[in-house]
């Protein structure tokens, strides 16, 4: 006698919907299903071949959504600027932009204002549809952080703030190398990052050319021994190579390669002025580049002189980040897509420069490698964990759809983000973080941020006066 199969017990059933998978065969799935259990995804497919199996205890009628991947912001600084968004003015240098203005408004943030800038950079994300990042290595106050992300429920790897070099007659070298030896080593122990970690911390540095050779090759030996990875900022504008050239005889890729610290478990930030021999180097060794268009544009960096296109034709990895507040934008990663895309056609004239599917791979399985996590994160396949994005299509920048690559790159936008789970948990509905209230969330960033800035002293820059 015939019988009908049991069904299978899910969490979560979304049915008859579009599903963006980025797998293997990166499918789109017309009235498709999606299905999760304990966070782990158990089906992908068309709705009338997967649903009939399953017994959800919560469907989501699909219709009127696309649904994606969640999206990995590949650079983003969580502290420091989500809070004093927009105070920065605009027509500064770098070196201005940093040492004259952004430190200035880190070092004055108490425990309480990052752990604050923490969740709102989280909440901007998460409403977004990035539910995974890499942060930028420059977190002070790294327990409280930690909390606040975790309340959150985002994905992520954090590190704190990690530099060494003496620059001061003065300095003691060999303290301050020892001193920053000790914090990579303690965060990666309080913190520890295996692959089922939602926040873990990595030996991550600042960057530049304030890392010691020694510093380097701890940050890179630490990394490779807990599984987690290095970040760093390199090459945003001449003073970067400048410095390798005047003290090491080599530019900083050639350098950073001579001592054997570069890899798959390193992505290295901004990377504008790069010659291409250097690229070759990224290229052989595996390092990842996180590409950060945004504020590559705001601090007039060069980055349409940049070796981009060359590094893709390489294969050498790029990841999108959004960087921070202040150089761009903090937590919409679709825009940065939208300019990715863009840039580089207009700056040499080639339109097959950057097509729609090469950024939507950057924003998410690049993404996902560069985080060490590919066999997780940035496709939706059986096996992989549940950060599903469901985007609201029943908007005039979604409609009509037609081809739904394009339009996620050059139509779309956060804005249309309505739900997002993480690792199975529901994150965001209906527009708003479900772990936090938001209302307080802004409430406080309004007196924390003017608070910020009185302490630091830097007035208001605005070109007009406030009446």
């Amino acid at each position: 006698m015939n019988q009908t199969p049991t069904p299978a017990d899910v969490d979560v059933l979304v049915e008859h919907t579009l599903i963006v998978t980025m797998d293997k065969g990166r499918r789109i799935v017309s009235d498709g299903a999606i299905a999760w259990r304990d966070g782990e995804i158990v089906a992908v497919g068309k709705t009338d071949e997967v649903a009939p199996g399953l017994r959800a205890a919560t469907v989501i009628d699909g219709r009127g959504f696309v649904v994606t991947p969640g999206l990995v912001n590949g650079h983003i600084h969580v502290t420091g600027e989500p809070v004093t968004r927009g105070h920065v003015p605009d027509d500064l240098g770098w070196y201005d932009n940093v040492f004259g203005w952004l430190i200035p408004l880190y070092n004055v943030q108490t425990e309480a204002e990052e752990r604050l800038a923490a969740q709102l950079a989280a909440a901007e994300m998460l409403r977004n549809g990035v539910t995974s990042f890499i942060e930028a290595g420059t977190i002070r106050h790294l327990d409280a952080v930690v909390d606040g992300l975790r309340q959150i429920g985002i994905r992520g790897r954090v590190a704190q703030w990690a530099q060494d070099r003496a620059f001061a007659p003065d300095d003691d070298q060999a303290a301050l190398t020892r001193q920053a030896i000790k914090v990579l080593q303690d965060e990666v122990e309080r913190y520890p990052c295996p692959p089922e970690a939602l926040i873990g911390a990595w030996p991550s540095l600042v960057g530049h050319m304030t890392a010691t050779d020694d510093l380097w090759r701890e940050a890179s030996a630490l990394a490779r021994s807990y599984g987690g990875g290095v970040t760093a900022h390199m090459s945003p504008a001449e003073a970067d190579p400048e410095w390798y050239l005047a003290n090491t005889g080599r530019r900083p890729i050639e350098h950073l390669a001579e001592l054997g610290v570069l890899g798959p478990h390193v992505s290295l930030t901004h990377m504008v002025h790069l010659t291409p021999s250097e690229v070759d180097i990224l290229a052989e060794t595996g390092t990842c580049v996180n590409h950060c268009p945004m504020s590559a544009l705001k601090g007039g960096y060069g980055a349409t002189a940049g070796l981009f296109p060359e590094m893709a034709a390489k294969g050498v990895k790029l990841l999108l980040g959004t960087d921070g507040a202040n150089n761009g934008n903090t937590g919409d990663l679709m825009r940065a897509m939208f300019i990715a895309a863009g840039l580089f056609k207009d700056a040499r004239r080639d339109t097959s420069l950057f097509p729609a599917q090469e950024v939507l791979t950057m924003a998410t399985l690049n993404g996902a490698a560069g985080m060490g996590l590919s066999s997780r994160i940035g496709a939706l396949a059986v096996g992989k964990r549940a950060d599903v994005v469901l985007h609201d299509i029943d908007r005039p920048e979604w409609r009509p759809l037609m081809n739904v690559v394009n339009q996620l790159v050059w139509s779309a936008d956060g804005r249309s983000v309505h739900t997002v789970f993480v690792d199975g948990v529901k994150v965001v509905e209906a527009y708003r973080c479900t772990l936090v209230d938001e209302q307080a969330l802004y409430a406080e960033a309004e007196v924390a941020g003017r608070a910020i800035a009185e302490r630091a002293g830097l007035p208001n820059p605005g070109p007009w006066p406030v009446v």
